[in-house]
């Protein structure tokens, strides 16, 4: 124990010397949780939409003021477009929708005919054409459902359709009624950052020693493998606690984040959860010859799997196959689960307890990956 206590004080002196290495630790993170945290948004909001209107007559209005009055669209005007245009002597105005789209100043248009109130009163049908960019599928989707169900509370709050539904969905949002995003999106972001750079550290400080030599010192010294991971691993688990204080202090601070439940899931498997981040770095600076691919190996292996096969940003469910396999050990999957849990379900140990074991099963795995890889190459030197 007092061999991986020195190895581990060792370790921390290193660190506070290097300025640029406490920059990658502290800064770094925050700045990542600050530029995640506000640039991610899975809300479409502010969607530039142009409505071309030739009926011009009050019922056309209000539903023109109805579209907007969503607060998810902002209006968009066509230069050079006439006070009152008139398509049946300017064909080119009917282009006029088609060419904002095309040229992105425009994200969707609606186009009212010039019949459309008349027809309405008449008790006819009216057609009105929507246009949407379909260059994202996601924004589509959600522009084409924002216009359709606008389209039918203008129409039954106008006295036009049947009120008497046989049918009627009363929904209720359930742990996030507001929708705040950031009740999705900085807790899973807490996940990503405590994967990523604790074991970058862990890695960076792991291949420095084969860099400078010291590690031939480290061989022909009493330390056996485990004590030598373990002493390096603890001083860089303390330096991931200092992180995660930091970071979910601070973006709880920001963005108002409080405990939904029971905390106590999320308090014990944070050490756990960065036992893991750490013992990953250990098994890249293991198998790394120099810092260029140990930071490309928990770039890849690291940063890549925990942001796109997490669920963090996409759901679980639309992973393909063989991904889907490969997200079954990314820990940083069942980490942002119980971060979540914490603060949005607040359901506690009955439904994240199983999480919280496969987390230590993943860390022991990482840490004897690590340990045999060292072994190895104490016996091939």
């Amino acid at each position: 124990m007092k061999r991986i206590l020195s190895q581990c004080r060792k370790e921390l002196a290193q660190f506070q010397r290097d300025r640029l290495t406490l920059a990658l630790a502290f800064i770094l993170p925050l700045m990542t949780l600050l530029i995640f945290g506000f640039a991610i948004r899975l809300e479409a909001k502010n969607i530039p939409l142009f409505v071309q209107d030739f009926d011009l007559t009050p019922l056309s209005r209000s539903y023109i003021e109805r579209l907007f009055a969503t607060n998810q669209f902002i209006p968009v005007s066509a230069p050079n477009l006439p006070l009152l245009p008139n398509p049946l002597t300017d064909k080119s105005q009917l282009q006029t929708p088609q060419i904002l789209i095309d040229q992105g100043i425009a994200r969707a248009a609606v186009v009212i005919p010039p019949d459309f109130s008349e027809r309405i009163k008449e008790g006819k049908s009216s057609t009105v054409q929507v246009l949407v960019d379909g260059t994202d599928t996601n924004n589509a989707r959600v522009i084409q459902n924002i216009i359709q169900a606008t389209t039918r509370n203008f129409l039954r709050s106008s006295g036009l359709l049947p009120a008497t539904d046989r049918v009627i969905a009363r929904v209720r949002i359930w742990f996030n009624p507001g929708r705040k995003e950031s009740l999705y999106i900085v807790p899973g972001l807490f996940a990503v950052i405590l994967w990523i750079y604790p074991s970058l550290l862990t890695a960076i400080a792991m291949v420095r020693e084969k860099e400078k030599g010291t590690i031939l010192q480290i061989y022909a010294s009493s330390l056996t493998a485990a004590e030598l991971l373990v002493g390096k691993g603890l001083a860089y688990f303390l330096i991931g606690m200092s992180e995660a204080l930091l970071i979910m202090g601070l973006g709880s601070l920001i963005w108002g984040l409080r405990f939904a439940g029971d905390p106590t899931p999320l308090l014990i498997s944070t050490p756990i959860f960065l036992a893991d981040s750490v013992s990953f770095g250990l098994l890249i600076g293991v198998r790394a010859g120099n810092q260029n691919a140990a930071v490309t190996a928990v770039a890849f292996l690291g940063f890549l799997t925990a942001l796109l096969l997490s669920g963090f940003i996409y759901p679980l469910s639309n992973i393909p196959f063989p991904l889907s396999l490969i997200s079954n050990i990314v820990p940083a999957r069942y980490y942002i689960v119980i971060h979540r849990d914490a603060y949005v379900r607040g359901t506690g140990w009955p439904g994240v307890w199983l999480f919280v074991l496969i987390l230590i099963l993943l860390g022991v795995l990482l840490f004897n990956a690590a340990r045999l890889g060292l072994r190895r190459m104490q016996l091939s030197d």
